[in-house]
């Protein structure tokens, strides 16, 4: 140990022998160092035993360095602030008193202020990087200091957002302190959290690295949990404005947005989601607007958005998804017609779709049909139908349940033996429907 406190002597001594042998006259190269030559030697000197200091783990003279640079020549090297902030992180690590570590906490934050006051325009290393840094540290050494904390991170994010530099990791701490703080501090009201969400969820969209998707998830989980996204409030908060500005669409995609995150169903929230089809017209809108209305069993608000749809859409998985809606509200309205010709339009699109085959056999099953074998072969026709719709809709077990449940009941509807005799027909024999919804579908004989 002897003999490494004399190498490091012997090494600051030719170091400060090469700083006074050195001509600093020169002010362009050396005017940022002091105003004489000897001061310019002396604050050099100073840089390069502070690097040292660092490295050997003297902190105490590397404090002295510092502080002479802080004083004579904060203009001087951007590398002061590095070395100091190295510095103070160093000493509150060793601080054994929590009023001394407090002083070394204080210390460390106005070196990074002051580090944005001389070096913040630098254009990699400016007020957004040192804003990083200066959060980073709070929320390490600061988190219970709340105000603090939720202070320097918004100004980290802000300077982010100016210069395009946004980390999600901050952006999620940020959010996540205005949330976690709601119900203890009057200053964060339901307004704040709505628009820094609305304002901040774009960063997250498309992300897929597993950090930033476990931010994205902290980010949401946070908005959820905070009490202030409830319904009521996001309406209270944007009745008023959209109240003042009708015609504002992006005022309108806001709240959309956020009302449906929540999965709101007030009588507002659908007004303002048909204010924005009617500005901006898509099938996803119409989709989402007819989903809703059909639920609310408004069937004709649900059928006008669907058919809209269907005008505009040429993406034919998406019409047959379209088709199959229009004719599943059709039937549910009790519009037999409608909804076959819906059905029909459907397996003309993809005969693999087993809702054409679910919706054309209770169609047909509904229909009224003087047969002379009291309406039975509509029973065989629906039979058909929901059989076909059975095998194609092993993706859909629910669907598929009902569908064998519908077949039992037609076959219950099935002519009986001595019915067909009589009209001179046999079991297994071909039959075309003469009459009813399934007129003209061909079909077989059956006996109940």
């Amino acid at each position: 140990m002897k003999n490494v406190k004399v190498i490091l002597a012997v090494a600051a001594l030719f170091v400060g022998f090469s700083a006074s042998a050195q001509d600093f006259s020169d002010d362009k190269l050396y005017g940022k160092w002091g105003a004489t030559a000897e001061e310019r030697a002396s604050n050099i000197g100073a840089s390069n035993f502070l690097k040292e200091n660092l490295e050997a783990k003297d902190y105490a003279a590397a404090t002295a360095n510092f502080q002479q640079l802080i004083q004579n020549c904060p203009a001087a090297s951007v590398q002061t602030f590095s070395r100091g902030t190295t510095l103070y992180k160093n000493r509150i690590n060793r601080a054994r008193q929590l009023d001394e570590k407090r002083m070394l906490i204080d210390s460390l934050l106005l070196i990074y202020d002051l580090r944005i006051q001389y070096f913040g325009d630098d254009l990699k290393y400016g007020r957004d990087y040192i804003l990083d840094l200066k959060a980073r540290d709070v929320n390490k050494y600061c988190s219970t200091d709340r105000e603090l904390l939720r202070k320097t991170l918004k100004e980290a994010v802000q300077s982010a957002v100016e210069a395009n530099t946004v980390k999600l990791d901050i952006v999620t701490l940020y959010f996540k302190a205005i949330c976690d703080d709601y119900r203890t501090t009057d200053s964060i009201t339901p307004d704040l959290i709505l628009d820094e969400y609305q304002s901040l969820i774009v960063y997250f969209d498309g992300v897929s690295d597993e950090k930033d998707l476990a931010n994205k998830k902290t980010f949401e989980d946070s908005f959820v949990n905070s009490g202030a996204a409830n319904c009521d409030n996001i309406e209270q908060l944007y009745k008023e404005k959209i109240a003042a500005n009708p015609d504002d669409v992006e005022l309108i995609k806001k709240a959309v947005s956020l009302m449906s995150r929540q999965n709101c169903a007030s009588d507002f929230y659908f007004e303002i989601t048909e204010k924005q089809y009617a500005a901006e017209p898509s099938s996803d809108v119409a989709l989402f607007l007819a989903k809703a209305f059909q639920d609310r069993k408004e069937y004709s608000k649900a059928l006008k958005y669907l058919r809209e749809a269907l005008a505009v859409e040429t993406d034919p998985q998406l019409k047959e998804s379209l088709y199959a809606q229009v004719a599943i509200i059709e039937l549910s309205a009790g519009n037999i017609r409608a909804a076959a010709d819906a059905a029909r339009s459907l397996k003309s699109l993809n005969p693999a779709n087993g809702y054409s085959y679910f919706v054309l056999g209770q169609c047909y099953a509904s229909s009224v049909c003087e047969d002379g074998l009291g309406g039975g072969s509509i029973y065989w026709a629906a039979y058909d139908q929901m059989s076909q719709a059975v095998d194609r809709l092993a993706g859909e077990p629910t669907v598929q349940a009902a569908a064998r449940r519908l077949m039992g009941s037609y076959r219950a509807g099935f002519p009986s033996q001595e019915t067909c005799f009589f009209k001179e027909l046999q079991a297994g024999q071909g039959f075309t429907v003469p009459c009813g919804m399934a007129s003209g579908a061909k079909t077989t004989v059956r006996y109940r």
